[in-house]
């Protein structure tokens, strides 16, 4: 157990206790793995497996770890991992230093991945509150280094089964650190295929095809590391003992892990995505009105956005909002639409959904599942009656609209927004509805869990021309 600040710890979590309101014993739980958990655990800390595995509900874990990152308990952290070995790339402390493009070293791939596919965002405990090994990266053990910091340990290989750390161990011939200006031997036995050679921490990597007959006496293999990359001497390498010599000649200490790949691997014209326990997503966190609001500074880099693979936009409008304005009077009339807009603030956040912005009296409001905006839709239809009621004004009357499909993330007039094709679609979808209907296009309608949330309502369908789509498209009203 590493020693913990037993002050800064308490009231840290003081003021995450009086942030919000939370379930009994979220809390008590949440201080329990900051006490309690491995280094591992609480270094990358996944809040989705801590709502698994201690019975707390998804969207509160969230919530809570993005309460602790603003209390200064953690620190938040995006990663961007590997698709093929879970290795993370690179980690960021801040959005707008995130890059989508990778390179792997290990599987000698480079891409570009977007905020939803293999952008991690975890947490580590602040070392002012408990001090961790792997917060001081440079005492690490070389083993500690890949196994412990480098590697996410939830990807498995297809099917779910084998963790691929576990798989990558048995073809692991050497770890070892390279200090500047010194030659580092590796002795190994080599089976066909390949031998690799990467440094984790800069992606620098070689590959050598094993081939031809066994060798009878260990091959000698020098390889010069400059600080950027590995140069290999030879050009193949003989099966069985070899020895491998590497001269670093850069300034700084470099690291190097030999893997051994199998020719069935190594014929492999595409390598296989990994599958991961579920994790929480950059895609999902832009769609947190949690995140929104406690990190108002977050920023993409505004030389590029970033990809989106898939979000959904719920787009509303006030029907008749120039005669409620003459009615009620400017002031009036702002003062009740600024309260409506509340209550869809309200009603996003209960469906894992943020506000995104308000465009006059429309708002347009993002989820990172289909569903969740369909649900939010609907229960924003319920409480619109009661909600007049109340305030005892001329109606406020909705449209909605809904859409997902791919778009980037862009930081628009200092807030986090999105740009594309399915904005403007989502923006027209809603322009069909009529007062207090929702319409629905077909990709966001035969998403998973749509049509079960509608069951029982009046569902109508048309076509209708969207712009950017050829000829027209499949649009669905639904009636409150």
């Amino acid at each position: 157990m590493t020693e913990i600040d037993e002050r800064l710890l308490e009231s840290r979590m003081t003021a995450i206790e009086q942030a919000r309101a939370w379930s009994p014993r979220v809390v008590s739980k949440f201080e329990a793995l900051i006490r309690n958990a491995d280094e591992i655990s609480l270094y990358r800390a996944n809040p989705l497996a801590f709502a698994r595995d201690r019975g707390v509900a998804e969207p509160e874990a969230i919530d809570l770890f993005l309460h602790g990152a603003r209390a200064g308990l953690l620190d938040m952290h995006w990663d961007i991992l590997c698709p093929h070995s879970g290795l993370v790339l690179e980690s960021f402390g801040r959005l707008r230093s995130l890059r989508s493009h990778f390179v792997c070293g290990l599987c000698d791939i480079d891409g570009d991945t977007e905020l939803d596919d293999f952008i991690e965002v975890s947490f580590a405990v602040s070392p002012q509150v408990r001090r961790l090994s792997l917060h001081d990266v440079e005492s690490l053990s070389v083993e500690d280094l890949h196994w412990k910091l480098k590697f996410s340990d939830s990807g498995r290989l297809p099917g779910g089964g084998t963790r691929f750390v576990d798989f990558l161990r048995g073809l692991v011939r050497g770890l070892t650190y390279l200090a500047p200006g010194a030659t580092t031997t590796i002795a190994a036995d080599v089976g066909p295929g390949a031998l690799s050679g990467v440094n984790v921490r800069t992606q620098a990597g070689f590959m050598l095809p094993v081939q031809g007959p066994p060798a009878t006496t260990p091959s000698r293999v020098r390889i010069e590391y400059d600080g950027q990359r590995f140069k290999p001497a030879v050009a193949t390498l003989a099966p069985g003992p070899a020895i491998v010599e590497v001269l670093n000649s850069g300034p700084a200490r470099g690291s190097l892990m030999l893997t051994n790949w199998p020719p069935e691997i190594v014929a492999m014209p595409v390598k296989p995505a990994l599958e991961f326990d579920p994790y929480l997503s950059g895609g999902m966190l832009l769609t947190r009105q949690t995140f929104r609001k406690l990190f108002r500074a977050e920023r993409i880099d505004e030389a590029e956005g970033l990809g989106v693979r898939q979000v959904t936009l719920l787009f509303t409008d006030l029907k008749g909002s120039t005669a409620l304005y003459e009615r009620l009077g400017d002031l009036n009339a702002y003062a009740l639409v600024r309260q409506h807009f509340a209550l869809l603030d309200a009603v996003a956040h209960r469906h894992a959904g943020a506000i995104v912005k308000t465009i006059g009296d429309a708002v347009m409001a993002a989820f990172s599942r289909p569903a969740d905006a369909v649900a939010a839709g609907i229960e924003i239809l319920r409480e619109i009656d009661p909600f007049n009621r109340q305030h005892e004004a001329p109606a406020i009357v909705l449209k909605m609209g809904i859409h997902c499909g791919p778009s980037i993330a862009v930081t628009l007039n200092e807030n986090l927004d999105y740009f594309g094709q399915t904005v403007n679609i989502a923006a027209r979808v809603q322009s069909f509805a009529e007062a207090g209907e929702i319409c629905l296009s077909e990709a966001l309608y035969t998403a998973p869990g749509v049509r079960d949330l509608l069951a029982g309502r009046d569902v109508v369908e048309f076509d209708a021309p969207l712009r950017g789509v050829e000829g027209n498209a499949r649009v669905y009203r639904v009636t409150a």
